[in-house]
């Protein structure tokens, strides 16, 4: 079995330190800090799935997750904001192109968005009128589109659909508020009435995909367990580095086992899931399908994962002092977040492990 590379095998260091210098300020601001938010945009790191004839990065699934897991090793908030923003630009692949260059071709292009389906579209002459509130919008505050899942009233039927505003289109409710991933700005956002072209609508599947590449036909859910998963991971893998910082350092010989415990079950849970998502996109790019027992696999492991993380975490804190009770440090900050976003619903699937 071979050994899961440690995550910071996947960022340069000098982008690492500028960011983990600046993360506690980000919380003050209540949004990503303008040093992080540049590096973001100069690494082209919302633009993970984007093609590279639309200037983005163009990465497979597995390249994304290990660098998603890297981000969130280098800190839990601008993980987190790149992983959904940068999944909300993976619909580009389901967008008509005159979509695509409207809302692409702009400077530092940041997608939003909230998967709750919390609006109301109506079909009207050309295309929908729509009203709705949806929370939780990560990178709300830099955000040049937004994408929101609407109930559709066709034929008799109710469908849920994804559509896509353009910043001027929404109204930004900043009341984000949690005890971690303060930095991430994930507010709410507000449209009402409002009339756009059926073009803005469109499906999220393999099927309805408008471009060729084959990260496009890897079905959302486990695209989107798999890389939030990672970012609990991420988190795991730094606060128990500190932990081995801090242990030795005050030479706490007695805790030594119980730390390599906890780092075996962290790298047995990353080692588990990386095989599995290896195996599924390979069933991607050979099949443009993944088998449903794969997929099972793919959200069992990505909860066994997150669930680890946050168990080895749990473990070890209270063994780690009132510094990690501190707010303004990192460890304490790693805590906060791991606990806020493993909230997320896709990843408190416990009762199934």
């Amino acid at each position: 079995m071979n050994t899961i590379s440690h995550p910071s095998e996947f960022i340069p260091e000098e982008l690492v330190d500028i960011i983990r210098k600046t993360a506690h300020e980000a919380e003050k601001l209540k949004q990503l800090h303008p040093s992080q938010l540049r590096i973001i945009h100069e690494q082209k790191w919302f633009e993970l799935f984007v093609p590279k004839i639309y200037g983005g990065l163009e990465l497979s699934l597995p390249e994304a997750l290990r660098l998603e897991e890297a981000l969130a090793w280098t800190d839990g908030s601008v993980g987190w904001t790149v992983t959904l923003c940068g999944g909300a630009g993976w619909f580009i692949g389901f967008l008509e192109p005159e979509i695509i260059s409207d809302v692409f071709n702009i400077h530092a292009t940041c997608i939003a968005g909230s998967g709750k389906a919390a609006g109301i579209a109506k079909m009207v002459e050309d295309g929908y009128e729509i009203t709705g509130i949806w929370d939780y919008a990560t990178g709300a505050d830099y955000a040049t589109a937004f994408t929101a899942n609407c109930v559709v009233a066709a034929g008799g039927n109710q469908v849920i659909q994804p559509f896509l505003f353009l910043r001027d289109e929404v109204k930004v409710h900043e009341n984000w508020n949690s005890m971690g991933m303060i930095a991430t700005g994930s507010h709410s956002f507000e449209v009402s009435r409002l009339r756009i072209k059926k073009n803005r609508g469109f499906h999220i599947d393999g099927q309805y995909a408008m471009l060729p590449q084959p990260v496009y036909q890897y079905p959302f859910l486990a695209f989107a367990e798999t890389t939030l998963a990672v970012n609990i991971s991420g988190m795991g893998v730094r606060f128990l580095d500190l932990c081995a910082i801090l242990f030795r350092q005050k030479e706490i010989d007695y805790i030594q086992p119980h730390l390599e415990n906890a780092s075996k079950k962290m790298e047995d849970a990353r080692q588990l899931f990386y095989e599995v998502a290896q195996n599924s996109w390979q069933e991607c790019l050979n099949n443009r399908s993944i088998p449903s027992l794969l997929l099972k696999d793919i959200t069992l492991t990505s909860r066994k994962l997150s669930t680890a993380a946050r168990q080895v975490v749990n473990d070890l804190y209270p063994c780690c002092g009132l510094g990690a009770a501190n707010p303004d440090t990192e460890m304490n900050r790693i805590w906060r977040n791991i606990h806020t976003a493993s909230q997320h619903s896709l990843l408190n699937g416990c009762a199934d492990i």
